[in-house]
């Protein structure tokens, strides 16, 4: 079934308070967590596919996808009759009861699984993303009978105690104490290597042999690996670096899971799963965000013989897997498909990969391009030849944009990252205006 766009005509003035009537009451009444991304805070009322509205009716071109969630669009017409259709028959049903949605998406996607490991046939559904790398490590510890993991420096998995224990990036490690038997890896991270791309990823994988090496017993239940950074700051492997690093992990009898929770659903362009462009076979998928267009979802994909390690093991979930997520999942995978969304990041995404690397051939701050697809980082620096990170510039420069209308992110371990992950649905005209707009703050800040 083809799915039309919905109309981009602006909404009128809306009758919501004001941004700054609503920080008061935020400021009041919610916990300062977190706090406002911008100096100057925008509020956002409606969204229309790739634009968002503030309460006073101005547009804004979503560069950053409510952080890499909004797959499709805005209210597709699709999701939105989809959800409405739902709704009207039932709106939650536990997993004690029998519902057909469920069983009907989790073979929808594991049948997409497939594509990355043939044996993927078992899903099971969250609420985020964190709660579905919780589940991961639950079944790699049942399946191979041991505790041990292995994450990469800079990675993000999650807000839980244990993802948070297993993010590589000290400002958001605060939970201390964590769970033992946690160790981190070096990333691939080409542009701060002393050496070519090539020499980075053998680097990267030297240091993970030698990581299992030295800091485990040597026996792991997993190694724990984004495809590309997400709050690290597009931070894109080489692509030599999965295939070897699965092969050392499973001489150590560990299994890979494979966190797509920001790089599934197309965002790397051509494929659904950003891994499937490294041709290593994950052993557990993690999927959320982008999944369900912002609906609360999180999944774990993998094979018949890794879940049956779980039998008989007392665990639940109230809301994973609901008829609500599995129609909005559903929904954005029919988009997915019958818009060609995953070839339309990448054609859309190299023309923008393409006007930040003009921008940076002419100005030193920006130090590196990097990402695949729809899923991009541009990391500043304040000198070219120093390399050192100007989160400051970063800041102004990710304001600036707002200003013009342009939304995006900022990351990385050192703040100095604009992170752009828009909604799959961009065209030309868009990335272009992402690319001036970004050309113009840099030029201010």
């Amino acid at each position: 079934m083809k799915t039309k766009p919905a109309p981009t005509a602006a909404p009128k003035k809306s009758a919501a308070p004001s941004a700054a009537e609503v920080a008061a009451v935020r400021a009041k009444h919610l916990l300062p967590l977190p706090g406002p991304m911008f100096a100057r805070p925008v509020q956002i009322v409606e969204g229309k596919m790739q634009f968002l509205y503030d309460e006073n009716g101005k547009q804004y071109l979503d560069g950053f996808a409510g952080v890499a969630t909004v797959s499709i669009g805005h209210s597709h017409p699709h999701f939105v009759q989809k959800l409405k259709a739902q709704i009207d028959k039932l709106q939650h049903n536990p997993p004690l009861y029998l519902h057909p949605a469920v069983g009907a998406f989790a073979k929808r996607l594991a049948d997409k699984a497939k594509t990355v490991n043939p044996d993927m046939d078992v899903c099971f559904f969250t609420n985020s993303g964190s709660e579905a790398n919780e589940m991961a490590a639950l079944l790699a510890k049942a399946y191979t009978g041991r505790h041990e993991f292995v994450a990469v420096q800079r990675s993000y998995h999650g807000r839980t105690l244990l993802t948070v224990a297993l993010t590589g990036q000290n400002n958001w490690r605060n939970q201390a104490p964590y769970p033992s038997g946690i160790s981190f890896a070096p990333t691939d991270y080409a542009y701060r290597f002393e050496g070519t791309p090539a020499q980075s990823t053998k680097a990267a994988l030297k240091g993970l042999a030698e990581t299992l090496k030295t800091s485990t017993s040597g026996k792991i239940a997993a190694f724990y690996a984004e495809t590309i950074l997400g709050v690290g700051g597009a931070i894109t492997p080489g692509k030599e670096y999965f295939p070897e690093a699965v092969e050392l992990v499973h001489k150590h009898g560990g299994l890979f899971i494979c966190d797509e929770v920001q790089a599934g659903v197309g965002r790397t362009g051509r494929h659904y799963f950003g891994i499937k462009h490294w041709g290593a076979k994950p052993d557990i998928v993690v999927m959320a965000k982008g999944l369900a267009n912002g609906y609360p979802i999180g999944a774990v994909i993998t094979t018949p013989e890794i879940a049956a390690a779980v039998k008989g093991m007392l665990h639940y979930n109230t809301f994973g897997g609901g008829p609500m997520a599995m129609a909005a999942a559903d929904a954005v995978m029919d988009v997915v498909e019958n818009e060609n969304l995953a070839d339309n990041a990448e054609k859309v995404g190299a023309r923008l990969w393409s006007a930040l690397k003009e921008i940076q051939s002419r100005d030193e701050r920006v130090g590196d391009v990097r990402g695949m697809g729809l899923m991009l980082g541009v990391e500043l620096v304040k000198s070219g030849k120093t390399k050192e990170p100007a989160p400051e510039l970063t800041a102004a420069v990710v304001e600036g944009m707002k200003d013009q209308g342009v939304l995006v992110g900022k990351g990385g371990l050192e703040g100095n990252t604009v992170r752009i992950k828009p909604p799959l649905c961009l065209t030309a005209a868009d990335v272009d205006r992402i690319a001036n707009a970004f050309d113009a703050a840099l030029k201010d800040a």
